[in-house]
């Protein structure tokens, strides 16, 4: 009896961290705001992900994202975007700006440093 509660157990906790990691997450898109020097600036919330999880920027105007990382672990210890190059450490509760080219239209995918969340800059 105590070997089927310790399967069933076990089964849930494999089918929880299944969900957490694999899960569909709900996607958001938001589009950068134009400053009133002629930049594009868009906020991304990081806590248990990415929130908007999508950006959309305007070719050739140049365009930072600011990451607000609230979350602690250390996963969200840092952001790569490998089409450009960039692998930038996001200290927890401060907002950290990185700057995107935005010369090439296209999407362009970025994640957490494990490579386990995701999120798209879509260049227009």
């Amino acid at each position: 009896m105590e070997k089927l509660f310790v399967l069933i157990g076990a089964t849930l906790l494999i089918g929880f961290i299944l969900w957490w990691f694999f899960g569909k997450r709900q996607s958001s898109e938001t589009e950068a705001v134009m400053s009133e020097n002629n930049e594009q600036k868009v906020e991304v919330t990081v806590s248990g992900g990415y929130t908007p999880n999508t950006v959309v920027l305007k070719q050739g105007v140049p365009a930072n994202i600011v990451f607000d990382r609230k979350d602690p672990s250390g996963c969200f210890s840092h952001v790569t975007f490998p089409d450009f190059g960039i692998n930038e450490e996001l200290p927890v509760g401060e907002q950290h700006a990185i700057e995107i080219d935005t010369s090439k239209a296209g999407e362009y995918q970025y994640s957490c440093g494990m490579n386990m969340f995701h999120g798209k800059v879509i260049i227009k």
